[in-house]
């Protein structure tokens, strides 16, 4: 629907009222955020090309000088997150590779940047073979531990998670704090999670480090969104974009809460048109897609599916957008087999509840309602609490027949719309 032309109209048609205003209240403001998306100049990304010439003459000046390798891994990084254009990250790992093994895999600096290049890749098995071999060699122990909690937590070690959590246990700690918040938020305590995460948030202003706080900021912009706390969560978005104009992710949370919140397709689709032409990253795509398809624009629905498809064909992602393509499989209701085996892959990656899901929802939209029973029963009731797979649990349990223990999943789905999206809705309310 384009909200502009059609409430012209209510004037006269009183019935369309209820389509032209929302229910709920605005909390955004394109006079906010307008001068944020088209920022005249990216700093992050200004600062990395000054670091690639520097450090790429140091190194052909004195190609033995093996640190400068590091410094051009760390410069392709921060490429990598200025643009989300996945060649620098790999480029990265080829500078990080190239100092390992001049190092011979003994030094613990450099082992724990692999570890976080394989992280951002998804190829959290690797990574922990890594983080294990620097933790024996105990150069920053606590630094080691600390990525060794995040590598457990993303394989679905909890146990293993939680013991090193316990290590490292300081909550005066940011580190610490965020770590806390995070596992939390697995288990289904998004109170604590908020908690401790504005704790940590109150460290990073405190210390006034940009990446800190900015971190912060869309993290904890993030669980306000989840907890229903709209305004909080614009706010905070609001606040990175204040340290950093080409946020790409906070421009993401911003037009979420245009787009879920205040239903406002239109205006959700022009801030993510403007990170994107900066920005590279798939997902973005597929975004674009969903709201489009939202606000009735099927050509460009399909044109921003095209775009996603496109750009998940580099071979560099690896991984990295599994999940993304068993849900577009599935919801496409085509390449089953392939979303299937996919699935399998990932639950082979990273056997967690969520890789769980992914397979039990690719068996379900396959036809195969038992295997999809078996795995929602073993690996998933009671291991995650996030609303999309719970509503892939009811889904399952309703062609199943055990509609008694389709309410509650009906009640927490329905108070999890704006999370889930509007177009969710009618799907939720036909359990």
């Amino acid at each position: 629907m384009n909200s502009k032309y059609t409430c012209l109209m209510v004037v006269l048609i009183v019935a369309l009222v209820t389509n032209c205003t929302s229910t709920t209240t605005q909390i955004t403001d394109h006079n906010d955020y307008n001068v944020f998306l088209y920022p005249s100049e990216n700093q992050s990304l200004k600062q990395a090309e000054q670091n690639k010439i520097f450090w790429s003459e140091k190194l052909e000046e004195s190609p033995d000088q093996f640190p400068y390798l590091g410094k051009l891994a760390s410069t392709y990084t921060n490429y990598f997150s200025a643009t989300g254009d996945v060649n620098y990250l790999i480029e990265a790992e080829q500078k990080l590779l190239e100092v390992n093994e001049i190092t011979r895999y003994e030094n613990p600096s450099y082992l724990r940047s692999l570890a976080y290049n394989y992280i951002s890749q998804h190829r959290f098995k690797e990574a922990l073979e890594l983080l294990t071999k620097a933790e024996l060699l105990r150069e920053n122990l606590q630094m080691t531990q600390k990525m060794l909690f995040d590598v457990h937590l993303e394989l679905g070690n909890y146990n293993e998670a939680q013991t090193y959590l316990n290590n490292f246990e300081n909550f005066s700690d940011f580190d610490y704090l965020i770590r806390l918040s995070k596992l939390s938020d697995h288990k289904g305590n998004l109170d604590a999670a908020i908690k401790y995460m504005e704790q940590a948030m109150v460290i990073a202003e405190a210390s006034n480090l940009k990446d800190l706080k900015q971190w912060s900021y869309t993290n904890i912009a993030d669980f306000y969104g989840h907890a229903g706390k709209i305004e909080k969560s614009y706010q905070h978005y609001l606040k990175a974009l204040t340290l950093d104009p080409n946020d790409a992710y906070a421009k993401k949370g911003i037009a979420w809460i245009v787009y879920s919140y205040e239903k406002n397709p239109n205006e959700a689709l022009r801030i993510l048109n403007a990170v994107t032409e900066n920005y590279q990253a798939p997902d973005y795509y597929l975004l674009k897609s969903e709201i489009a398809d939202y606000a009735g624009y099927d050509a460009i629905a399909e044109k921003q599916l095209e775009l996603y498809e496109m750009a998940v064909k580099n071979e560099a992602y690896g991984d990295m957008y599994n999940a993304y393509n068993v849900l577009l499989y599935t919801d496409k209701n085509s390449n089953l087999d392939e979303a299937i085996a996919i699935a399998q892959t990932e639950v082979e990656n990273r056997p967690t509840p969520q890789s769980y899901d992914l397979l039990a929802w690719a068996y379900f939209s396959n036809g195969n309602l038992d295997a999809a029973l078996q795995i929602t029963e073993e690996h998933i009731i009671e291991k995650t609490f996030e609303p999309a797979i719970l509503y892939h649990v009811a889904e399952i349990y309703k062609a199943a027949g055990e509609t008694e223990k389709i309410k509650p999943l009906k009640d927490e789905l329905l108070a999890s719309i704006y999370e889930l999206g509007p177009t969710m809705e009618v799907e939720i309310n036909n359990l």
